[in-house]
């Protein structure tokens, strides 16, 4: 049986924060949520070897941005995909090789659409032996 990818999901608007949980959930994915920098790092700290991919706003309250969330994450592990989420236009020269960028607002449907593709990416990847950390795309 394969496992239920895991996602870390760093959001400070709390209704926005709830209905991505629902949407990665209902695709099948175990969902870490933080609403600042510092909680995600305390999570990928705590418990950042379970986590397959990142979901992270970069505008977040706090000393620590999604930037800095996202290399956090990135240093741990290389390979797994990052999704950036933000309001902010010029920011598309910053992410890094293998990540996704999406402007708020987004629908729903695009993130429902990003979560099954990772989760299917994930249980190929499981299969063909390489614990379901591999960047595509």
């Amino acid at each position: 049986m394969l496992s239920a990818p895991t996602v870390l999901i760093v959001e400070d608007n709390y209704l926005l924060l709830e209905m991505l949980t629902r949407l990665c959930e209902r695709e099948g994915m175990r969902v870490l949520t933080a609403s600042s920098g510092e909680a995600a790092l305390t999570t990928l700290r705590d418990g950042g070897e379970a986590i397959d991919w990142l979901l992270t706003d970069i505008l977040l309250p706090g000393l620590i941005d999604g930037w800095a969330v996202a290399a956090a994450f990135r240093d741990r592990h290389p390979r797994r995909p990052v999704i950036y989420a933000s309001t902010v236009a010029q920011i598309e020269g910053r992410s890094v090789p293998g990540s996704l960028f999406i402007r708020k607002p987004f629908q729903a449907r695009e993130i429902a659409e990003l979560a099954s593709a990772l989760v299917a990416s994930h249980a190929k990847a499981s299969l063909a032996g390489d614990g379901g950390h591999r960047v595509t795309g």
